[in-house]
Formats: C-alpha cells, structure tokens, sequence
C-alpha cells in the first residue's frame, strides 16, 4: 500500500467507491491541512478527481458506454457542504419531493435548508442554494428521514394518498422505514398516521402532536 498522503487518499476513495464528494476535511486524520490541500490538486490535475468548487472534489464514475463522466448526485454534494462546515443540512419540501419522484415538477434550483451560513454552489448547470433557517425548522432525523418528512409536508395532507404512500415505501429499506418511524415522533398527526401506513405498522405508537 503506497504510505504517501497522496497514496492514502486513492486508497480511501477506491474503497469508497466512485461518484463520491469529498472535501479537504475528511481526510484530515490522514496528513495536515496543507498536505491534503496538495495532494487533492495533483488528484484533480491529473483527473483522478474532478474540483466542482472551493474545497469540493468529486472522485468520478464514468458512464463505459458512452465514455461520458456521470454527474454528481446533488444530495452527494449537499452533504458534502454540510460536513465541510459541520452543520445539518436537509433538502426544501420541492426538492425532497423531486428527490422522491413524487413531483415532476423540476425546481430551477436544488434548495437545501441549513443551521449553517448560507450559501450558493454551481456545478456545472446545477446550482445548489443553501439557505440558513432556525435549527428548529430542520426535521430531526437521519437524512432519509428528513428528505420524506419535507416532501409530504410539501405535497400537503389531501396529496398524501396511498400511492403517494406506496412510492415512499418502495424507495426505502426496512431499515429506513424503521428509522423514519422513529423520526416521526415529533411531528404532526396527519404526517405520524402517513409514516405508520409507509412502515407498514399502522397501529404503532408515535408520540405525536397536531
């Protein structure tokens, strides 16, 4: 295994698999700031990453058929934003829908809800808007979660159907069906009963308020 720094952060990456965003900080436990910094630039020099912006790299997967670099996922890249700050990050009601396939309503813009600062990105024709709320208006919860409780509470309480509710069941594994259940604790009724029917326990206990 090659000890360089440089050697250290192929090595995590190939382990990580490609169409991942990284940032100078998650490497950090392998060589100081500036080191990092460096080996990151000869990486994006030489193509084994691609820079999308100030301290944002993408170690890319390529489409064979085509021979094309596949874009980054814009959820890859908020999260990415969100650990190079160290801050929660969750994708606006319109974007969570979009993300979920229950709107085909494209937003012009990826909306990401932070308690961080604010902020824009553009990657290529994507722009990323990262607009700062109150902590209190980020849902609790893993991102899966959050992603889900946005969108509904986006769609409304009439737009929640049961095939609204069957789509969100198919998009999630039974672990994140579980954990969403867990989540849902703290919101409200209509959205509590709606995560009870996609967890497929509808007379489970979620402390609820309306």
């Amino acid at each position: 295994m090659d000890t360089s720094i440089q050697g250290r952060i192929v090595d995590r990456l190939r382990r990580q698999g490609r169409s991942k965003v990284f940032t100078p900080k998650d490497f950090l436990d392998i060589g100081s700031r500036e080191s990092v910094d460096q080996a990151l630039s000869r990486l994006a020099k030489t193509e084994t990453l691609q820079r999308l912006g100030r301290g944002l790299y993408y170690y890319p997967r390529i489409n064979k058929r085509l021979g094309i670099v596949v874009p980054p996922d814009v959820d890859e890249i908020a999260g990415a934003l969100a650990r190079q700050t160290g801050s929660r990050i969750a994708p606006s009601g319109a974007t969570a829908a979009n993300r979920l396939g229950l709107s085909t309503q494209v937003p012009a813009k990826a909306v990401y809800l932070t308690d961080g600062r604010s902020r824009q990105v553009r990657v290529g024709n994507l722009v990323i808007v990262v607009k700062h709320v109150a902590p209190k208006e980020l849902p609790i919860g893993n991102r899966t979660s959050a992603t889900v409780l946005q969108a509904m509470r986006y769609l409304g309480k009439d737009a929640v159907d049961s095939t609204v509710i069957s789509r969100i069941r198919k998009t999630l594994s039974p672990r994140n069906q579980s954990q969403l259940l867990q989540d849902a604790r703290y919101t409200t009724d209509w959205i509590a009963d709606a995560v009870r029917q996609i967890a497929g326990h509808p007379q489970a206990e979620v402390a609820s308020h309306g």
